[in-house]
């Protein structure tokens, strides 16, 4: 129910740009299969899913302030906007603060300090690399480096077939 509530607001946020909008959906498509595959706990299955939803809060105003929508620029602006976000929500503290640290780390690589955040940034590459025409030269990298979790990888090598067997 509060994750239907999410979306819902942050669709709203989103102002009907339908780039944000199936993004910020796709990227939570994922997040959910690959969660639910790896069997998360129901706490931080949430956290990744909301985090999922509103990970990219900070886009528009990027936009805005920058001209661009940079990654660094994204995590910066995202972290009070997504505590903001939540507030209207009535989400314990420490799980509204996962959320919003998963936001404000979404394009940090290497420094994952949990499955929950490694699922996000593994969902959001998934769906970057199909809206940004990624290589077969970065998946690979990607495959090898950046995924841990099986399901990642299953679901990169499967979307990215064809890229990939061009290797």
């Amino acid at each position: 129910m509060m994750l239907s509530q999410i979306a819902r607001e942050i669709i709203d946020f989103s102002q009907g740009n339908l780039h944000d909008i199936d993004h910020l959906l796709k990227v939570h498509a994922y997040a959910r299969i690959i969660g639910q595959s790896e069997g998360l706990d129901p706490e931080r299955q949430f956290a990744l899913e909301a985090a999922a939803l509103i990970h990219d809060i900070a886009c528009p105003l990027c936009r805005e302030k920058y001209g661009n929508t940079n990654g660094k620029a994204q995590e910066r602006e995202g972290e009070p906007l997504a505590r903001d976000f939540l507030r209207r929500f009535d989400l314990p503290p420490e799980l509204s603060e996962r959320i919003v640290y998963l936001v404000a780390h979404h394009h940090s690589w290497g420094c994952a300090d949990g499955p929950d955040y490694q699922i996000l940034l593994e969902a959001d590459y998934l769906v970057n690399a199909g809206e940004s025409g990624y290589t077969a030269v970065n998946l690979q990298n990607a495959l090898t480096r950046l995924f841990r979790t099986e399901t990642g990888k299953a679901l990169l090598r499967s979307v990215y077939r064809e890229r990939l067997e061009a290797l």
